[in-house]
């Protein structure tokens, strides 16, 4: 018996000394190919990438094994195919490469509008409920993202609006939702400008009033610094901003209250970043190492695959810590689009951008900026909008609530609501006017 073991740990020994080195190898080849890939930007949906690293693991092994056996020269080539099968998981498509759209909306219409911008956008229209209070200037929302289609819980509130006498019109940027792709390098932040201009004269309703939420605010923060676009605007809500440009891109400062970020229950559901091609492209591409042309996915592709559960604790980000564990279902598996990689290129263009503050402090289309308490955004994102638009009339700082201001929980909608429709009909706000511009830099001391 006490041969037995010795033997035993000898053979275990020999096998784990084997072992090892044939890891190594396997993981150096993988090491390989991602470099590659990151090299050739994924040309060939990968599969230039690995055949180089298929051609470089050959040769290895073949020069590893030249002193060896016949049947022992073989053995080197091992890690070679274990690597090459690990590695055309990322070059073999899972999802269709063609853009599969959103069915229809069971409770809303969705019409196609070409704009003169060459843009083919998907149009949602909410006709004013209340025939005893009809409000005459129509009413546009845009969604944010970007390159997001519009929620469901987003559509309940644009319902709401219109229960309320409003003619409510929403589209989704190109590109977004059930609105046709644009070729990658025409998703800028000057084209969805352009694009709100001419969905406006599309609509030949006259001048607007509109509300714009995250991304959707970026769009009309530059809307209102372009006196060509704001001529089109009647009033303007500027809702929890992102960065409007490049140097305000660049800031780094406080957020809001506490979010459910890290608190809120993890999220369900299937995943692509669980599936090795799509795990390695949107992880390259978040890091800046792949860009969103990139020859490994397809811009469809990614679109397709990509689910609300891959946007993981961004969701959560969205709403207070008290709402944790009671945060609403915001879309359905069915309606949720996002391509993140024209989502990335839309964002790189913003921080590519020169300021337009200059041209922001001329705007003289009336303004509102809503904050929220629990706000996931940079502060500053929201004040440079606030120090830099002498239009901005009001300012309302909603309590109770995340990013995600208007949804569904509790009086939410009804208190956004009722700020947004006070400063239409230019009647007193139901919250003060804080901050005002003088009393910035204690907002953002004392709210961080």
């Amino acid at each position: 018996m006490e041969a037995v073991v010795p033997t035993f740990a000898i053979r275990l020994a020999h096998f784990t000394g084997r072992l090892v080195p044939a890891l190594a190898a396997v993981a150096t080849l993988v090491v390989v190919f991602l470099v590659t890939i990151v090299l050739t930007d994924g040309a060939g949906s990968g599969f230039g990438a690995w055949l180089t690293t298929l051609g470089a693991g050959a040769v290895a092994a073949l020069w590893r094994g030249r002193r060896r056996t016949r049947a022992a020269r073989l053995v080197p080539f091992l890690p070679v195919v274990v690597a090459a099968v690990l590695t055309a998981s990322v070059c073999i498509p899972t999802v269709p490469t063609a853009r599969r759209y959103p069915p229809a909306l069971p409770f809303v219409a969705t019409q196609h509008w070409s704009l003169a911008t060459g843009s083919q956008v998907a149009v949602y229209h909410y006709p004013p409920a209340n025939a005893g209070t009809r409000h005459p200037i129509p009413f546009v929302y845009l969604n944010g993202g970007p390159v997001r289609g519009i929620s469901v819980l987003d559509h309940r509130f644009l319902q709401f609006l219109a229960r309320q006498g409003y003619d409510v019109y929403a589209y989704e940027q190109a590109g977004g939702g059930r609105s046709d792709l644009l070729p990658m390098d025409q998703y800028t932040i000057s084209r969805s400008v352009r694009d709100l201009a001419a969905f406006v004269d599309r609509l030949d309703k006259g001048r607007v009033d509109i509300l714009g939420f995250s991304s959707g605010a970026v769009v009309l923060t530059r809307a209102l610094a372009d006196p060509r676009v704001a001529a089109r605007l009647h009033r303007t809500i500027i809702a929890e901003p992102g960065p409007m440009d490049g140097p305000t891109a660049h800031i780094t400062g406080h957020k809001g209250q506490l979010s459910a970020r890290g608190l809120a229950p993890a999220v369900t559901g299937p995943r692509s970043t669980r599936i090795p091609r799509y795990a390695a492209a949107f992880g390259l591409m978040r890091l800046g190492l792949l860009t969103p042309d990139t020859g490994l996915i397809g811009q469809a592709e990614g679109d397709n695959a990509f689910t609300a559960a891959d946007l993981g604790s961004d969701t959560a980000s969205g709403y207070c810590a008290r709402d944790a564990h009671r945060i609403p279902i915001e879309d359905t598996a069915q309606n949720f689009s996002f391509s993140p990689a024209a989502s990335l290129r839309v964002q790189q263009t913003v921080k590519d951008s020169p300021s337009i503050a200059p041209q922001l402090k001329r705007s003289q289309t009336p303004a509102m900026l809503m904050i929220a308490e629990c706000s996931s955004q940079v502060r500053q994102w929201a004040t440079a909008v606030l120090a830099d638009d002498s239009a901005i009339q009001r300012t309302q700082y909603m309590p109770g609530v995340g990013h995600h201001m208007w949804n569904g929980l509790d009086d939410n909608n009804d208190r956004a609501a009722a700020v947004i429709t006070a400063f239409l009909q230019d009647k007193p706000a139901p919250l003060p006017n804080y901050p005002a511009r003088d009393e910035i830099p204690a907002f953002l001391r004392d709210h961080k």
